[in-house]
């Protein structure tokens, strides 16, 4: 008995040691991409790793060759082409963005990613870059003219995304209308718009840019309704870990430098036409 009390006591002190040391690591991570200042690694390399939803349309997505394309793409290219870095994009769970982030498997979220005050406590943020809103997109043959016309229809939106939390943090706006005051939550708007097309919700809370351009691209537009609601626009930004204040700088000043140069217009202009949703305007001399 005494034997296998000790054994009982030896495993126990193992285990407690192992989540002891699990703990110091998780801590030791945390304070790394808090501190951290990556730029020399990632300038030495030649190469940055940009996390994103590779089919978020038009900010980064995969055509059916499977080339990735998208507004985004061109734009972080064109960054750090002025530094003679290639911009390399790995696909990631948007649900684990902030912890792929924090165990440095990807350098930065650059895919039209909100800033929000929740996020600004975990990450550092590039200059704003785009305008955006949380917008409802509807079937014009359902007759939805305001948030309140979803009373009792089904509302889809994406697992994590900004419009899932707007809902959560102002539940009467839009919420609490809503079939069992709960959204249907999609991978990606791909298949949330396939739902809605297929009347299997009624409803998507969705990006503006993003529903600007798939409307666009549809043989009916006039078959969609976008309504604006009341909920706050919103701005689109890189976003990286706090100790990275090189890497921002870097980012910041060469957004403003494609400002300068007319080449942050044309992407724009290549992407949503003459409408320009840009933060960035060249500096005062």
């Amino acid at each position: 008995m005494k034997k296998k009390i000790l054994i009982f006591l030896s495993l126990l002190a193992f285990f407690s040691l192992t989540l002891a040391g699990c703990g110091n690591d998780q801590k030791s991570v945390a304070q790394e991409a808090n501190t951290a200042d990556t730029w020399s690694s990632i300038k030495k390399r030649g190469r940055v790793i940009i996390g994103l939803d590779d089919t978020f349309v038009p900010m980064g997505f995969r055509e059916k060759n499977g080339k990735l394309v998208g507004y985004d793409i061109d734009l972080a290219k064109a960054v750090f082409k002025q530094y003679g870095i290639k911009a390399d994009f790995q696909p990631i769970d948007w649900n684990m963005k902030e912890t792929e982030l924090r165990n440095r498997t990807i350098d930065l979220i650059w895919n039209g990613y909100t800033i929000t005050p929740a996020r600004e406590k975990q990450l550092l943020f590039s200059r704003p870059y785009m305008a955006n809103r949380q917008v409802l997109v509807t079937k014009t043959n359902e007759n939805i003219t305001s948030f309140a016309g979803m009373k009792g229809k089904t509302l889809g939106t994406q697992t994590s995304s900004s419009g899932a939390s707007l809902l959560d943090e102002h539940p009467k706006m839009l919420k609490d209308y809503i079939k069992g005051k709960n959204p249907v939550l999609y991978d990606s708007f791909n298949n949330a718009l396939m739902d809605l097309n297929d009347n299997r919700i009624q409803g998507l809370l969705i990006d503006s840019v993003y529903a600007g351009y798939y409307i666009s691209k549809e043989k009916d537009p006039s078959s969609y309704r976008v309504t604006r609601g009341g909920f706050d626009g919103e701005d689109f930004a890189a976003g990286m870990r706090k100790g990275d204040k090189t890497l921002k700088r870097k980012i910041d000043a060469g957004l403003q430098e494609l400002t300068n140069t007319g080449e942050l217009q044309r992407i724009n202009k290549k992407w949503f036409g003459n409408s320009d949703n840009s933060l960035i305007r060249p500096e005062k001399k």
